[in-house]
């Protein structure tokens, strides 16, 4: 049961080159930044990445594109990364561009144990193309494989010892599924707390799927995009 390691540093200490990793967050709310960091700093390269997006140029997973560390890419959304964005133009990176449903589902789907299932999102458009497709009650519909992954990196707002985690409001998006998708889950934590302090009936991850626990430093917590009203003027 002793799952709390000191540092970000030694709960990646087992990452490798070529590794598949999930990556939590929705935006830049609710990703793991302390476990981002670390991994840009151990420099390990040709990974694949699974997550909603690659964060913003030099921030969250923008670090390590920068890095040049990301060999390929499944998620939902690139929009707010230029970095990305050339180097899916230049061939550097591949990509995979999933409906969030479908992409949630096909997590969902891998830590459930599902090799595989059926969905009409995507029919008749690129996204269909070269996958299996069957009717079902007149409709068509395509197949679509579950997602796993070697780690996956989560950030949860409180954690205890064992590895019960809870989220925070939005940040709890992608990061429950992805705890259960991983042979090696990874949580970081804003606050630590002894074992029996959580109450069950609020644990959102429960301890079993967590390997690893340590309490995050310098969450950053920056805004993907600030949008503020313009100012009116009085009558």
């Amino acid at each position: 049961m002793h799952k709390v390691v000191a540092s970000a540093e030694e709960a990646i200490q087992d990452v490798f080159e070529g590794a598949t990793i999930m990556v939590g967050g929705f935006g830049l709310c609710g990703m793991p930044e302390n476990l981002i960091r670390a991994l840009t700093r151990k420099g390990v390269k040709n990974l694949t990445t699974i997550s909603n997006n690659v964060g913003i140029d030099g921030v969250g997973m923008g670090l390590l594109l920068a890095n040049n560390q990301i060999r390929r890419h499944i998620g939902t959304y690139v929009g707010e990364n230029k970095l990305l964005e050339q180097m899916v133009l230049d061939g550097s990176l591949r990509l995979e561009l999933v409906p969030q449903g479908t992409f949630s589902e096909r997590i969902r789907a891998g830590g459930a144990g599902i090799p595989a299932f059926y969905t009409p999102t995507g029919v008749g458009t690129v996204v269909a193309e070269g996958k299996e497709m069957r009717e079902f009650d007149g409709r068509t519909y395509i197949m679509e494989h579950a997602l796993k992954a070697d780690f996956a990196f989560v950030k949860a707002w409180k954690g205890d010892k064992w590895g019960n985690l809870v989220y925070r409001k939005t940040a709890r998006n992608f990061n429950p599924m992805m705890a259960t998708a991983a042979k090696i889950t990874i949580a970081e934590v804003e606050h630590l707390v002894e074992a029996g302090e959580l109450d069950p009936d609020l644990v959102h991850t429960p301890s079993v799927y967590v390997k690893r626990i340590f309490q995050g430093k310098l969450f950053e917590r920056r805004i993907e995009r600030r949008t503020v009203r313009k100012a009116v003027a009085s009558g």
